[in-house]
């Protein structure tokens, strides 16, 4: 059984091809230039010659103020791949499994959003995803689409590598507390889709449509900067002072929804995925992060 993962260098693609799979399962991840994922023809070929059982779409342009102005890159990344992969995937008769965003919400709502909420995203980088999970639910029906938020891991640039970069580098480190969201570590995600692209391997009426997945835990960015730095406090590490700041006093070109906070009742009822909470895991990450070295 073969599993093809895309974007393998980002944070979620990597703990997908680093992660330990049933011994029955090989995992394809072709590198940057190996394979033009845009090309339908090009991933039915792939699929083919592999015997590729599932797709994971780990691959995203995920630059969210660049893509203000990178309009074209952002689109093909983010809707013409999932569009071909679709395409590709739903000759082949295999399921894909398509990792997409809050940002394609506004944050206006006063609760979590539930999968069915209307979409009506801020700006191009959510425009962009939310027209992928239009090409990839209507490309193939054996598709999931895998909403989160926030992702953290040890590598790669996240919002708690930072957070822990700043604290070593200033004396006051200033983070807005008017955006809410649930912060996803990308190892949880990937075993949470592993878990999907297996059952849905297995079982041709395995549940599809959206999910979403975050680790448990509602918070702002600032609080969750403060658990970061009671981490490193805890640790033995000197932590700078935290303020607290509006999003205003901090403009970007992209807008951020307010209220990223996603529902994960869906994923929770249909594949039996409780996500942990984020506070539990934090202090693990936090600890390989600093043992590996900013």
């Amino acid at each position: 059984m073969t599993i093809l993962v895309t974007g393998s260098t980002g944070q979620v693609g990597h703990e997908l091809v680093t992660m330990r799979w049933p011994e029955e399962v090989g995992i394809v991840a072709p590198a940057r230039g190996e394979l033009d994922l845009c090309d339908a023809n090009a991933v039915g070929r792939l699929i083919a010659d592999h015997a590729v059982s599932a797709i994971i779409n780990a691959a995203a342009y995920t630059a969210v103020d660049k893509a203000e102005k990178d309009v074209a890159a952002a689109f093909a990344a983010n809707t013409l791949i999932p569009a071909a992969l679709a395409q590709a995937t739903c000759l082949a008769g295999i399921p894909l499994i398509h990792i997409s965003t809050d940002y394609v919400f506004d944050g206006n709502a006063t609760g979590a959003y539930e999968v069915d909420a209307p979409l009506n995203p801020l700006g191009v980088y959510g425009a962009s995803k939310a027209a992928g999970e239009w090409a990839v639910r209507l490309g193939n029906p054996r598709s999931a689409v895998v909403r989160t938020s926030w992702v953290v891991s040890a590598r790669r640039s996240n919002f708690v590598r930072t957070m822990l970069r700043l604290g070593f580098e200033r004396d006051v480190v200033r983070v807005v507390q008017d955006q809410h969201g649930s912060p996803t570590l990308a190892a949880d995600l990937a075993e949470a889709l592993s878990v999907i692209t297996m059952r849905m391997i297995a079982d041709r009426h395995a549940p599809t449509d959206v999910f979403h997945f975050t680790n448990e835990g509602p918070t702002t960015w600032h609080d969750f900067a403060a658990a970061i730095f009671a981490t490193c406090r805890e640790a033995g590490y000197p932590v700078p002072k935290l303020e607290a700041i509006g999003s205003a006093d901090y403009p970007t070109p992209a807008r951020r929804p307010a209220n990223s906070v996603l529902s994960t009742a869906r994923i929770e009822r249909d594949y039996g995925l409780k996500p942990a909470s984020w506070r539990e895991r934090l202090p693990m990450l936090v600890r390989e992060i600093l043992s590996k070295g900013l």
